[in-house]
């Protein structure tokens, strides 16, 4: 094992995983807001309804996850050919 595989976490990497659970936890309670409403729709209707909101909240990963890993949330483009 190297050097670098031993080194300590960096603050994004901490932050970056506390936003990602608070995430998680605030799209849940969200969801679950719905259920009064939701529990009456027939079930062929709430399936595609809970499939949809179980993976709606991964959208905002990609640039969380790019800000854990470079510091930006935007990729940074090389030179236009």
């Amino acid at each position: 094992m190297g050097a670098a595989a031993m080194a300590e976490p960096s603050y994004r990497k901490l932050l970056g995983i506390a936003v990602i659970l608070l995430l998680i936890v605030l799209w849940a309670a969200f969801v679950a807001s719905f259920a009064r409403i939701v529990g009456g729709w027939p079930i062929l209707v709430q399936a595609p309804f809970y499939l949809a909101m179980g993976l709606v909240w991964i959208i905002p990963l990609k640039p969380l996850v790019r800000w854990i890993q470079t510091g930006s949330f935007r990729t940074i483009s090389g030179p236009q050919d």
